[in-house]
């Protein structure tokens, strides 16, 4: 028996096979990304040899930087290594930045000081050669594209191979609607000169309208996002007012919402420490609705008031309720001076009104129409409902043309007006009529609850304002407009007081300065004929 010689193995058909130097290696080693690390390591290190003799770099570590420093040379070079990273990040920036969402651009890679896909890049992880060969193939192929075609000269026709080619041509058009399709924005074509693409004129121009159809489509979806509504009526640009009132220390704290109407949402804050303006310890934060316009007729408050007349713009609803707001503001003000029991009003901004608030810890106090009251304490709410009456007309002057239960607030025994942005003098030409609407409102309220002193919304009108009026509803109606119509109560605000516009104001002025004119070159005359 013949034993075979185990250091040079013998194969089938003779000779000797080839020595195993670097030892048996299975295909799952072969296949492992370890190994393919190792040799491309191997390969960086035998092209960077001044890392490996400075220490930089374990060779036995498989390739590993070396943090510790021995030597300020091996300090100096890590520095640079550093420096060399950072600038290469920021040279990846700009390329970013420069591309934007092109399907063409271009590279720095040429710039960078240190090689990309390098084991000392730090992106050579999230590189990726299929996105930038995917990046770069349409430019490539578009360039052999145009090659191939001729160049038109301006004539609009050129020769080749014995024919004449113009501008028309279905070729060179097709092609440059391909190219021109690429740059298209919102729409994902791909690769279209990679086998050579054509688009015919009609195929283009749809492409392009849906184009157009998109961009203006995403347009509207963005603006309808930044102005989305959160929390009733609270969009981006109210939740900046917002959020600028806590750090300003006007508002400690916004606690949510306490009512909702169909002009505008109720938020409770607890006030700040702020030194620009007194806040009281809990506020009320009116925000009028800007984008859900639910209250449609507000024009007929503003159009004709003549404090806003000239400011009136129906084409523009954001200022309609930014004037809307400062109406609200002013007659509050207004009452308040007047010691009717109102919200007090803290700060304007745009069309939200921080107030103070009616109510105790957080809990509003009741509108009358929820309030629970005995029968004294209905009869004492009906004497002050039509005190306020009283006062907010003869005093204020003042109409609050929306006057109900609802809009009556019930605290600590006492009647709380509330929600005046509609509120017109009583010049307006709907003054009267806004009037009796509210006696209308309060007599049946009381009347329906028993209170004793109640009348009729003739007679309560008749007390409030001082004319008399008889007959049903309608007729009373039909006296109030021809009264306001005939004897022109634009520039009667009270039967006893008359306050006119400033029309009419800036007219008796003339006439007043063109008299004193007169008198005054009379006077000279007469002064010049006494000195002769």
């Amino acid at each position: 028996m013949s034993t075979a010689n185990t250091s040079s193995p013998v194969i089938a058909w003779g000779g000797k096979a080839v020595e195993d130097v670097a030892g048996n290696v299975s295909f799952t080693d072969v296949m492992s990304e370890d190994l393919a690390k190792t040799l491309q390591t191997k390969e960086d290190l035998s092209q960077w040899p001044e890392l490996t003799a400075a220490g930089m770099v374990d060779e036995a570590s498989g390739g590993t930087a070396v943090q510790e420093t021995v030597s300020d040379e091996m300090l100096a070079q890590l520095l640079q290594l550093q420096f060399d990273q950072e600038y290469d990040r920021a040279l990846g920036k700009e390329e970013a930045k420069y591309n934007g969402t092109s399907k063409v651009g271009v590279s720095y890679s040429n710039y960078r000081k240190i090689p990309k896909g390098s084991f000392l890049d730090e992106d050579s992880d999230s590189f990726d050669d299929e996105e930038w060969d995917k990046t770069h193939k349409s430019w490539d192929s578009f360039e052999s594209a145009e090659k191939e075609s001729p160049t038109i000269p301006k004539s609009g026709y050129a020769k080749m191979g014995g024919e004449i080619i113009t501008k028309h041509d279905t070729v060179i058009t097709g092609r440059k609607n391909a190219c021109k399709a690429m740059q298209l924005e919102q729409l994902e074509i791909g690769d279209g000169g990679g086998f050579d693409m054509k688009l015919s004129n009609k195929v283009y121009n749809k492409l392009k309208t849906f184009s157009h159809q998109e961009q203006k489509r995403a347009a509207r979806l963005n603006d309808k996002h930044e102005k989305a509504t959160a929390t009733m009526a609270i969009d981006p640009r109210s939740r900046l007012i917002l959020f600028r009132f806590v750090d300003n220390n006007i508002l400690e704290r916004i606690n949510g919402v306490i009512s909702t109407g169909k002009e505008a949402v109720i938020l409770h804050a607890e006030g700040g420490n702020s030194e620009e303006v007194i806040v009281p310890r809990e506020c009320a934060i009116k925000v009028f609705k800007t984008t859900l316009n639910e209250f449609k007729t507000r024009d007929k408050y503003i159009a004709e008031d003549y404090r806003f007349k000239n400011r009136f713009s129906k084409q523009n609803p954001r200022k309609i309720i930014h004037m809307w707001a400062e109406k609200e503001y002013h007659n509050l003000t207004r009452m308040r001076e007047a010691g009717l029991p109102c919200p007090e009003v803290v700060l304007l901004k745009k069309h939200i009104l921080v107030m103070s608030f009616i109510g105790q810890e957080g809990r509003p106090a009741p509108k009358l129409r929820e309030a629970i009251l005995s029968t004294a304490e209905v009869d004492l709410a009906y004497t002050q409902t039509v005190s306020m009456l009283h006062k907010m007309f003869n005093e204020c002057h003042l109409v609050h043309a929306d006057l109900s239960e609802y809009n009556i607030l019930w605290h600590e025994q006492q009647c709380w007006l509330i929600d005046v942005s509609q509120a017109v003098e009583p010049s307006h030409p709907h003054g009267l009529e806004f009037l009796y609407r509210d006696c209308t409102n309060v007599s049946n309220f009381f009347q329906r609850l028993g209170a004793k002193d109640a009348v009729s919304p003739a007679e309560l009108f008749s007390s409030v304002s001082g004319f008399s009026v008889d007959g049903l509803e309608a007729d009373v109606l039909s006296q109030i407009r021809d009264y306001e119509r005939n004897e022109e109560h634009l520039t009667v605000s009270h039967p006893n007081q008359k306050v006119y516009p400033f029309d009419y104001c800036w007219q008796k002025s003339q006439e007043a300065r063109v008299q004193q004119q007169k008198l005054d070159s009379q006077k000279e005359e007469d002064l010049s004929e006494q000195e002769q």
